[in-house]
């Protein structure tokens, strides 16, 4: 067999006597091999002068790649952008010495990790709208300056029912011995912590007594963080009256950065790329006060029924209040604005329905023995020879209720054993 390539695309085969041929290990005898060898080739040789071939790749179909070009390092465009601290900063009307290179690198820490957290930041923008139009009036009727606001955003995050690892709560994170302090009451049935109206006057007044005592905003925020305690004890130790130049707790070393972040950035948000479009804000607290007077807890339910609302939303407004109840006694609530006029003549309707979700919630045992805990009572000493239906003679009780308000299970008494006896 002879193969003939004659320059074309083509082939031809001048011979058909078969001999034995063996192309890479497969013997090609028959004419099914001979033609398998005749197609390998074809295909090489077709192959070849395709390649051989000058043409262009538009007339071949395929689209040119474009070269790519370098790039001017002038014309690259910045994927994150950078924003430079302003020349001069004042918080709460106090210059921030942006001279110090301490200074500076510790505000441009907490600036960065700030203007960066796009997410957070838009929440601080959507929460303000709620919380700062109540702050900023208190402010202003209290003459104390108009950056305090930015402190709760750093204790807080302007959250409700925020609470710290270390039991701060509220957005003014009081712990418990300073709210106290302060007139916040905090008990098993109510925590004032989480009152924000509450806590945003207590916050004031212990600021304001902070600043009468260190002389600077700056410090007494500081001494808000770390307590007035340690701020006394650091500036006896080290003789410097000036937070920026104080060696603190590491907290608190970054506290007044991280308030001084937050103004700058939800003074002028456009200013780093931030834009909430209108309608966007969460609104503003919608509430009046009234007060209820009641010998029985109150489910906030019947409230909520009373106002024409859920129990959810009386809930939010009051989140002081643990639990589903108002306490017994005369307490100040919280209802949507438009409910507080005629709040007094429709809850009064609820009277019945407040008396039997009481009984339901606090059986008559419980209500007695807690009634019994609080009232007064006398103890008496066995004497030798007293039993117990002479101690119930003399007292004019029954034996029975002896025995219950002592826990007695039998009629055995020993001589100077007390016994409680309830008027």
């Amino acid at each position: 067999m002879k193969l003939f390539y004659d320059g074309s695309l083509k082939v031809s085969v001048r011979s058909t006597k078969l001999y034995p041929v063996n192309i890479w290990g497969v013997n090609l005898t028959r004419k099914s091999g001979l033609l398998s060898l005749f197609f390998i080739l074809s295909s090489l040789l077709s192959t070849m002068a395709f390649l051989a071939l000058p043409c262009s790749a538009g007339e071949q179909g395929i689209k040119p790649q474009p070269q790519q070009k370098p790039v001017a390092e002038h014309e690259l465009k910045h994927v994150v952008p950078f924003f430079p601290l302003p020349e001069e900063i004042e918080l709460c009307g106090e210059p921030v010495p942006l001279q110090y290179r301490d200074v500076r690198e510790r505000l441009e820490r907490e600036f960065i990790i700030s203007v960066y957290n796009h997410a957070q930041v838009y929440l601080w923008l959507k929460r303000k709208s709620r919380y700062f139009p109540h702050i900023d009036k208190r402010l202003k009727e209290e003459g104390l300056p108009d950056d305090l606001k930015y402190l709760a955003v750093a204790e807080s995050d302007l959250m409700d029912y925020a609470y710290s690892p270390k039991g701060a709560a509220g957005h003014w994170q009081f712990i418990r011995s300073t709210g106290r302090r302060y007139g916040l009451s905090i008990n098993k049935r109510r925590d004032e912590r989480l009152n924000f109206f509450k806590a945003t006057d207590a916050a004031f007044t212990y600021l304001k007594e902070l600043h009468d005592e260190f002389g600077s905003w700056t410090l007494a925020m500081a001494a808000y963080n770390c307590g007035e305690i340690r701020v006394r004890k650091e500036i006896a130790e080290q003789r410097v009256h000036d937070y920026y130049r104080m060696n603190l707790p590491r907290e608190t070393e970054r506290y007044i950065f991280r308030i001084i972040a937050i103004k700058l950035i939800l003074s002028d948000p456009e200013k780093y790329g931030y834009y909430l479009p209108e309608g966007e804000e969460y609104p503003e607290i919608n509430a009046e006060q009234v007060w209820i007077r009641s010998k029985v807890p109150v489910h906030m339910r019947i409230i909520a029924e009373a106002c024409n609302t859920c129990f959810k939303e009386i809930k939010e407004l009051n989140p002081d209040y643990r639990g589903y109840y108002i306490p017994a006694g005369l307490h100040e609530i919280y209802v949507p604005k438009g409910c507080a006029g005629t709040f007094p003549e429709v809850f009064s309707r609820y009277s019945d329905q407040v008396q039997k979700e009481a009984k339901r919630a606090y059986p008559a045992k419980q209500r007695a023995r807690k009634k019994r805990k609080h009232s007064k009572y006398k103890v008496y000493v066995v004497k030798k020879g007293d039993t117990l239906a002479t101690i119930a003679k003399t007292f004019g009780v029954p034996i029975s209720k002896i025995k219950k308000w002592n826990n007695l299970s039998k009629n055995i008494i020993v001589p100077g054993q007390s016994i409680k006896i309830y008027e």
